[in-house]
């Protein structure tokens, strides 16, 4: 293994770009080609990352996760919401919340018929919610896709990855009383008000980064200062015991209510995300046990399959619900198939939580998520081929 750090970090960036741009000439994602690359030049393969670098892979982890997470708040504002409708509100919630609790139901049944702990099904439910944004977006902007299935897609994927924090917050509170032997009525209520903190808190950071942000004068200094502000509500976030994913989406919900240069805030981060985003998912790549893929078999493909079924029935029941275009109901599920940062964010909290069953958790989510960044934009392709709108 090198003991280099730098040497390290290195070998991580110019092989994840170096192994993405390859892979692209074969249609992988990025983030596919980013997590086989951590794999391949891991701890398990070549040991080319120093130990160093994967002992401080939760630092980077935390900071980029708030990064995803701030700018998936900067998506809201109340202005869009409202011209969004009861349609796009309805489907998300139900393809969101269905995903969820069948993923749930499913894993807890397998858990029981295997006389193994139940409390990992709630965090794999919650992470089913989450869809990856990124590559649907890919395939829109790459065939030009237009239409009402295309519109209603890119605001239901925004609202995706909000529900799944909100749901994982739950999840992992009840995860973690179950695990203890510890569960009660009072649980639901902490959730409840550790949402509620978590909200709070993220509101407050918000609203001071707002403040000095009238005092700033260039984009460096946003942007130093913005990162200053996330790292803060993620340091608040676990010094509280509240969700810092949460913490910094409420922080980004603030600044696209409130800040007329919303629109900055976003380009500035826009600056340094790339390579920040390459490292964090070669580090989950290179964090996989892979030794643990073959156990996770049959887990991993009740996963997949269930997750998929949540989804279509949300979206029928959610077009159907708020009287939506019937292409909506049809074809809008198709480009709800992938899977990547926010699901692989609940992963990583859920591996630092459960020192027994969180490699477990880790490596489904892990390993489903490469097969979902596979299939799931060849899925919102064909979905919006079958809805006349490439």
């Amino acid at each position: 293994m090198l003991q280099n750090s730098i040497l390290g970090l290195a070998i991580i960036v110019v092989a994840g770009y170096a192994g993405a741009k390859i892979l692209h000439k074969i249609n992988f994602p990025a983030v596919t080609a980013y997590l086989l690359i951590g794999i391949l030049i891991g701890p398990r393969l070549l040991n080319f990352i120093p130990v160093q670098l994967i002992n401080a892979s939760d630092f980077i982890s935390n900071f980029v996760l708030g990064i995803i997470a701030f700018m998936l708040g900067t998506h809201f504002t109340l202005k869009d919401l409202k011209a969004a409708g009861k349609p796009v509100i309805w489907i998300s919630v139900l393809e969101a919340g269905f995903a969820w609790a069948i993923v749930t139901v499913i894993m807890i049944l397998y858990l029981i018929l295997n006389h193994l702990p139940i409390h990992p099904a709630f965090v794999l439910g919650a992470a089913a919610s989450a869809t990856a944004p990124a590559a649907t977006v890919m395939i829109i902007r790459e065939f030009r896709a237009r239409g009402p299935v295309t519109n209603m897609l890119l605001r239901v994927v925004a609202l995706d990855d909000a529900w799944c924090l909100i749901f994982s917050a739950f999840a992992i509170t009840i995860a973690s009383a179950i695990s203890v032997g510890f569960f009660t009525a009072g649980v639901i209520l902490e959730a409840f008000l550790e949402i509620i903190a978590a909200v709070v808190l993220g509101g407050l950071v918000g609203l001071a980064l707002h403040f000095i942000a009238r005092f700033v004068t260039t984009k460096d200094e946003l942007l130093t200062v913005t990162a200053g502000f996330i790292l803060l509500s993620v340091g608040l976030s676990i010094t509280f015991h509240v969700s810092p994913l949460l913490t910094n989406m409420a922080l980004g919900l603030i600044i696209a209510n409130i800040s007329k240069e919303r629109t900055i805030f976003f380009d500035t981060l826009g600056r340094v995300d790339p390579v920040l985003f390459l490292s964090f998912f070669v580090l989950v790549g290179a964090n996989l046990e892979i030794s643990m893929i073959p156990r996770i078999g049959l887990v991993g493909i009740l996963y997949i399959i269930f997750r998929v079924i949540g989804k279509f029935i949300g979206v029928k029941l959610g077009a159907a619900l708020s009287h939506a275009e019937k292409n909506i109901g049809q074809y809008l599920a198709w480009g709800l198939v992938p899977q990547a940062g926010v699901a692989l964010g609940v992963a990583l909290i859920a591996k630092e939580l459960y020192p027994k069953y969180g490699e477990f958790i880790f490596t489904t989510i892990t390993a489903t998520t490469v097969i979902y960044e596979l299939i799931g934009p060849l899925c919102a392709k064909y979905g919006l081929q079958k809805a006349g709108e490439i």
